[in-house]
Parts: structure tokens; sequence; C-alpha cells
């Protein structure tokens, strides 16, 4: 199994919305009124940017998801396997973990979460069977989703192609 290079890192690869709500559901409700105390990516040092292939890191009161995802429709959800602190040793690519290094994240930090979501496509295209993970607070929301082989971050609400199962 391939570890992005990320000791201690399994992914479990999941791609059926409800077999991840039934997976990770519970764990994902009980983030609720827990705090956001840093987010987490993966920065490539040669291109300055987002290593999007690496798993996002978010910590809340020290329980800390981790959301990946590959391929049109894989998503794994994990648990308190991966320590930021340590070196990510991909060959080939100069990487290293960064907290809140992309536009918004920042604001986030200390914010208490009011939920959990998974937002399952509902089209009949590529994405129809894609689940993305979006964590929403007060007055902010960030999703974590599939952006065809790698992850994407959003601060917007769902579309009308999504159906939203919340975790509240």
């Amino acid at each position: 199994m391939f570890d992005f290079g990320i000791e201690g890192y399994r992914p479990h690869w999941l791609n059926d919305p409800g077999l991840v709500a039934r997976t990770h559901g519970p764990r994902l409700r009980a983030l609720s009124g827990r705090t956001l105390t840093q987010v987490w990516t993966v920065w490539d040092l040669v291109d300055d940017e987002w290593f999007r292939d690496c798993p996002v890191l978010l910590d809340f009161d020290d329980v800390q998801v981790e959301v990946n995802h590959r391929k049109f429709d894989d998503l794994s959800l994990t648990w308190n396997t991966i320590n930021p602190r340590r070196p990510v040793s991909w060959t080939g690519f100069d990487l290293e973990w960064r907290s809140e290094a992309l536009p918004g994240l920042q604001m986030l930090r200390g914010m208490t979460l009011r939920g959990a979501e998974l937002l399952e496509w509902i089209v009949g295209n590529v994405a129809g069977s894609t689940a993305d993970v979006s964590f929403v607070f007060p007055d902010a929301r960030l999703t974590v989703f599939n952006a065809l082989d790698e992850n994407g971050l959003t601060f917007d609400p769902p579309g009308p192609d999504q159906r939203v199962h919340p975790y509240p």
C-alpha cells in the first residue's frame, strides 16, 4: 500500500458514499462542539505550492481527521495516524508539512465545529459517486473535495448537484 511518503499513514480507501457514512459517521458526529486548532497541508518546496496529493489534516482539540482523495471516487478518512512534525519522504519531491499555509485557513483556527457533512454528488457524470467532507462552523465552512485524483479545498456551501448528509 502506498503511504504518500508519510510515516504511519495507511489510507483506507472507500468509494461508496453510503459506506463512508456508515464507517465514519459516528466519528464525524463526535467532532461537533470541538475547536479547530490546526489545519495541515503538505507543501512542495520546489514549486512553492500546496502538494494536493497528500492528505489534509484537521486537528480538533487533539482529535485529528486525515482526509485524502484519489482517482475519481476514492476517499480515505483516517484518524490520528499522521504526525505532521515528521518529514514527508516521497522520492523525487521536496515536501514539508505546513500549518494554515493556504488563504482562508487561518481564519478557521479557534472556531468551534457546528457539524460535519458528507456531500454526495447526485449527477450522472464522473463525479457521480464522489463523496466530499465538509466541516461547518458558525460563520464559515471548509470542504475537502475530490479535485479529480487529488484534494481540493473550498469555503463555499454545497451546490445544487450535491446531497448533504449532516452529522450534527
